[in-house]
């Protein structure tokens, strides 16, 4: 018999796809730690953002390093929330945590723009940079171990849909 690699899950998506409502409860749900992928970018890509300046592939590359350190530092698995918008940000993840399984919040541009807008001055993310989001993102659909949910999901919809895929899929056996 192998040997069950933790649970380690990625909550993905644009901002204002409701990624750290969804991660938090799987968290809880899943009695698993959460890892909220913002807390983690440096100071200079939070002034980046703050002042309405996209961030780039340069801009990524330590925070992803640092989030795939730390889902390796869970060795009893966890639950992370970022952006993971392009294939090569998934795949760093993916190299750093074996068996990683992401969760894709979907969302139409107009939604997500109401949504940033709601919550300005609470959220380091300006309303602006939404549509930069959209033109980055690299849709995970048809990638091995990705579940796509609706944003607009009640949120207890959303962590039975991925509870009920997790038990469909090989090795852990959390649900």
């Amino acid at each position: 018999m192998q040997d069950e690699q933790p649970l380690r899950m990625v909550v993905m998506g644009v901002s204002g796809c409701g990624k750290s409502s969804l991660g938090l409860a799987l968290s809880q749900a899943l009695a698993l730690p959460l890892i909220e992928g913002d807390d983690f970018h440096p100071p200079a890509n939070i002034a980046k953002m703050r002042a309405g300046i996209p961030l780039v592939d340069a801009d990524r590359e330590d925070w992803l390093r640092t989030l795939g350190e730390r889902l390796q530092g869970h060795a009893q698995g966890a639950v992370l929330t970022c952006s993971a918008l392009k294939r090569a940000y998934r795949d760093q993840l993916r190299t750093a945590a074996p068996g990683l399984r992401f969760v894709f919040m979907r969302i139409e541009a107009e939604e997500a723009q109401r949504r940033v807008a709601e919550r300005a001055g609470a959220h380091m993310f300006p309303a602006s940079l939404v549509a930069s989001q959209f033109a980055t993102l690299e849709s995970p659909e048809g990638e091995a171990g990705v579940l796509t949910v609706g944003a607009g999901a009640p949120l207890a919809v959303s962590v039975q849909t991925v509870r009920d895929w997790l038990a469909t899929m090989a090795g852990p056996s959390r649900p």
